[in-house]
């Protein structure tokens, strides 16, 4: 079944890129074969059972680089399964979301797909090539979206920009790869083998060296500071789906890498660099806060926040290789940084969406040129509302259940932990100030005569906020999922 669901967007757009069809016909295209997949992931979801012994479900190995002893090799756990139902429902938004895009929709279509089947295929994939493959297909779909349907005139710039940071994290993600591939005897690309072998343990420079090129390699996808100057100016330039996905879905390739390659594969080299990963994801959480609260773009603004909110993530996971405090804060701290994930995909996802309304209506996210926006565009202004609220971590949206990990664990690892904290604050200040700026007071400028939300731009938003609160308010289904995963990381970790 993971095959077809990795597959089955592929096919799509292949479809829809040799067959001519009318715009209408390739929009509702484009929302059938995510529904399908998506139907397949909800499908995948109630069908698994946590794997005995750490293994993977739904797991399938063929035959593929016997040369380099590399194979097609597919499976999920809980590290993996949240991400994937992530990444089919933020693209089954975004398909819905463009239900009304005129720009070329057949090829607009054709190219998302295609980007769908990539980040499917990163997150089932078991082995390091596999692995390497879609992280780099995902970085050429990505430039296309920028350039071919971003807006702005600094639209190509940016893309490039986008291309080349990303592009040199994937060549300093190949050379861990290798790295670990000779350190291994046999050698081999698969995953979980690495992870039992875990090949560079005896070689601490060797196993520095590789640590390093694994971190630079996710850090700069991830992004965290100081690798994040790409992240603004691409999320700024993009399309409104564009950066839904960006910041939903892209992000999370290079803080899921740490969770499951680097991590269980390297666990004394990790241990080495826990207080550097851990000070880089404070650092992140700070700056992050604290340039989006200086913005006057609100989408600059949002794109932003995502740096700090994949700082906590940075946090967690940092805390984690602090084998010397206690197990269970530590797993705490894992299990908060994948609920985390999630929680930024679908409130970020949202906020991004929601900001592409405003470009849409008046060509402009300069918050100073809005004011009073809550009387012409109400549903607007109360879905803006809810997805802010829930990513500065009110309680009953999935923010809070995320953060609330984090910080319990990571603190429970080491109290220097708790320096993040105040991001929470500068967080909480940075989004009502846009609150107020742009949707409160007396309506003007770009303000007046604006229309509301149309209804199929908010119902994607709104059923992404309504995960959430699903989430927020009952968060054991998806923790009975991730905490068995967690639980093994940090147990493998600390060998």
């Amino acid at each position: 079944m993971l095959t077809v669901i990795v597959f089955l967007p592929l096919v799509a757009a292949a479809a829809l890129a040799l067959v001519r069809v009318s715009d209408r016909t390739a929009r509702w295209a484009w929302v059938a074969a995510t529904v399908a997949d998506l139907a397949l992931v909800i499908a995948l979801c109630v069908g698994y059972e946590t794997p005995a012994d750490g293994g993977l479900a739904y797991e399938v190995q063929a035959r593929w680089i016997p040369s380099v002893n590399s194979s097609y090799h597919v499976g999920v756990d809980g590290l993996s399964l949240p991400l994937v139902a992530l990444t089919a429902i933020v693209f089954c938004a975004c398909a819905v979301y463009s239900l009304r895009e005129d720009r070329r929709p057949r090829q607009l279509a054709a190219l998302f797909l295609a980007l769908q089947a990539t980040c499917l295929g990163l997150f089932v994939a078991q082995d390091l090539i596999l692995f390497f493959l879609f992280f780099d297909l995902s970085i050429v779909g990505m430039y296309a979206a920028i350039a071919g349907w971003g807006h702005g005139e600094q639209r190509g710039r940016s893309a490039l920009q986008f291309f080349l940071y990303t592009f040199l994290g994937s060549l300093a993600l190949l050379l861990g790869f290798i790295g670990l591939y000779l350190a291994a005897d046999p050698h081999t690309f698969d995953i979980p083998e690495l992870v039992a072998a875990a090949p560079l343990a005896d070689s601490p420079v060797a196993g520095g060296f590789v640590l390093a090129a694994l971190l630079v390699g996710l850090a700069i996808k991830t992004p965290t500071v100081p690798f994040h100057t790409w992240l603004p100016p691409a999320h700024t330039d993009a399309s409104a789906i564009g950066s839904a996905v960006l910041a939903a879905v892209l992000l999370k390739m290079g803080t899921y890498g740490f969770v499951r390659i680097a991590m269980p594969a390297m666990p004394d080299a990790w241990q080495g660099a826990a207080w550097i990963v851990l000070a880089v994801g404070v650092v992140s959480v700070l700056y992050g806060a604290l340039v989006a609260l200086a913005q006057t773009d609100l989408k600059r603004m949002i794109a932003y926040t995502s740096i700090n909110h994949m700082g906590y993530v940075l946090v967690a996971v940092g805390a984690a290789g602090l084998v010397g405090s206690g197990t269970a804060a530590r797993e705490l701290a894992v299990t908060g940084a994948v609920t985390q994930m999630v929680s930024h995909g679908l409130l970020t996802g949202a906020l991004f969406l929601l900001a592409g309304v405003l470009h849409q209506r008046t060509g402009s996210y300069a918050m100073g040129e809005y004011g009073g926006l809550a009387r012409p565009a109400p549903v607007l202004a109360g879905l803006f509302a809810v997805a802010a609220f829930g990513s500065l971590g009110i309680p009953a949206l999935s923010g809070f259940v995320a953060e609330f990990q984090v910080f319990a664990g990571s603190i429970g690892a080491t109290a220097w932990a708790a320096i993040a904290l105040p991001g929470i604050l500068l967080t909480a200040a940075l989004f009502l100030r846009a609150l107020q700026r742009v949707f409160t007071g007396e309506t003007r400028g770009r303000s007046v005569g604006f229309a509301d939300v149309r209804a199929v731009q908010a119902g994607p938003v709104i059923g992404l906020l309504l995960l959430s609160l699903a989430v927020g308010v009952a968060p054991w289904p998806l923790l009975d999922v991730i905490t068995p995963a967690t639980s093994l990381v940090v147990e493998l970790v600390s060998r």
